[in-house]
Parts: C-alpha cells; structure tokens; sequence
C-alpha cells in the first residue's frame, strides 16, 4: 500500500528509469515482478513490520535493491541544479568581496618603490650569471 502511494508521487531524482520498462516486460526478470524506482528513503517510516529498513515480511525486493534501500546513497533535499546555483552565487559573493577589499578599500603605497638605473643593478651586484646556483656534477668512479 505504502508502495503504491510512494509511486504516485513525483519521482525527483531517479531519472535514470526508463518510461519503456513500465509498458514492456524485461526479459531478464522472467516473471518477477517490476517495482517503481522508489527509493526507500522516501517512504514514511510508519507501518512497517521492520521499520528501519522500511518493510514489511515476505515483500519482493526491487532488482536494485542496494541503491533504492535505506543504506543507498542519501537522497538531496535540494535539486542538484538549485545546489549548484546555490554554490555559484555563494563563490561569485566570496569573490567579489575579496575584489572589493582589494581594489576598493585597501590604499596604494604612501611611497613609490625604489627604482634602480641600468636595469635594477645588476652588473653591480655581480650579474645574473653570479647569483645563480652552482649545477653539481656527478663524478662516475
């Protein structure tokens, strides 16, 4: 009964089923019964002879009974798309307040930055070539 109620709700998330299966018979049941693609989760936990996995004794279990039973994954409360709107607006506030801070509120440098003539000094403080790491060599004995 509880079935046959969760079956007419609107199915939000188990997509994935298609309308064929319910008009034609899948040949590799051979005669076992074809199940909504409700998840267990759904189902009011009232009424049931085994009310943590919400069923009752001698019911047909439904050919994916490990995603559709209460240990399955978690159903969202929130639609995936209304989620992903939700984090997009939540990273684009995070972004534009770290923008705001940067180029709006923080202040330029009370001085200019010390400029050094003939290319920042560099033959004066030995060249580029004098600064750089010694390259090890591997002696082969």
């Amino acid at each position: 009964l509880a079935l046959r109620r969760a079956a007419a709700r609107p199915r939000l998330l188990s997509r994935c089923a298609s309308t064929a299966a319910k008009h034609e018979p899948d040949p590799q049941l051979d005669g076992y019964p074809q199940l909504p693609f409700v998840s267990r989760q759904r189902l009011t936990p009232y009424g049931w002879q085994d009310p943590l996995m919400r069923r009752n004794f001698g019911d047909a279990l439904h050919e994916e009974e490990e995603v559709l039973s209460m240990w399955g994954p978690d159903i969202p409360p929130v639609a995936p798309s209304t989620a992903a709107t939700h984090f997009l607006i939540a990273v684009s506030a995070f972004v534009g307040f770290g923008c705001l801070v940067r180029y709006g509120l923080l202040q330029d440098p009370p001085a200019l930055r010390r400029q050094y003539p003939y290319g920042g000094l560099v033959t004066e403080l030995g060249g580029l070539d004098e600064n750089k790491a010694r390259v090890g060599s591997v002696d082969e004995e």
